[in-house]
């Protein structure tokens, strides 16, 4: 691996991994704590409300794929630009028990992402304390070596990914079933197509810098938040 260091690109990962699995479990711990609110309690009955990382763990979108992606990064080149997310086990919900379908279809899908939002906001509030130690914002966007710096930027910019990949309108992604809840029924029939392919397409938009052109102007406002409070 060339000039690497692999002592820290294994210390980098471990961080992030566990940045990761937190982020990953608030995600969908936060829509099964909704769902049960709204009168379905098939994700509570099997133990998903709860931030355990085991209980929502997949191995290709926990695991596997970032991890790749990670080690991708550090190299470098073509491969390199892939977007340091992931996904965890999908929250099993049964729409038929919610007591207020069109309501609970927008919060069930919006309380991931507003979970994701609490992380990034307590990643802001660590990172000031840690301004306040002697640290600057640029250290939070460098390959710092300390490894609550490096901690707080993964939870901060992680969580910030994870909050826009998962707006997204493409199936899985939560964002096309708030989307879904304000279409005509006439627009079904797109749906259930990307519902086919939108994973493959959402794969394909990843992998030429679609994603990462989206992305870039909300770690800009968060460069600007850190700026501001420095």
């Amino acid at each position: 691996m060339g000039g690497i260091d692999i002592t820290l690109l294994i210390s980098h990962l471990v961080i992030f991994m566990v940045v990761l699995l937190l982020a990953v479990s608030v995600h969908e711990a936060g829509h099964a704590w909704m769902s049960h609110k709204f009168g379905d309690d098939t994700a509570y009955m099997l133990g998903r409300v709860t931030l355990n990382p085991v209980a929502h763990t997949d191995p290709i979108g926990t695991l596997l794929i970032p991890i790749i992606a990670f080690i991708l990064g550090a190299v470098g080149g073509a491969l390199g630009n892939i977007p340091l997310i992931g996904w965890g086990k999908p929250t099993p919900v049964n729409p038929r028990n919610w007591t207020n379908y069109k309501l609970a279809n927008v919060m069930v899908s919006i309380a991931g992402v507003l979970a994701n939002i609490i992380l990034v906001i307590i990643g802001i509030g660590l990172a000031k304390i840690l301004m306040l130690q002697g640290f600057t914002p640029a250290d939070f966007f460098g390959r710092a070596t300390n490894p609550l710096v490096i901690f707080v930027s993964n939870l901060m910019f992680l969580n910030l990914s994870l909050f826009v990949f998962n707006l997204l309108p493409f199936p899985p992604l939560d964002g096309s079933k708030i989307l879904s809840t304000f279409l005509p029924d006439s627009a079904q029939p797109v749906l259930n197509m990307l519902e086919q392919f939108g994973f493959l397409i959402l794969m394909f938009l990843i992998y030429i810098g679609v994603f990462s052109m989206i992305i870039y102007p909300f770690r800009l406002g968060l460069a600007y938040i850190l700026l501001g409070i420095y």
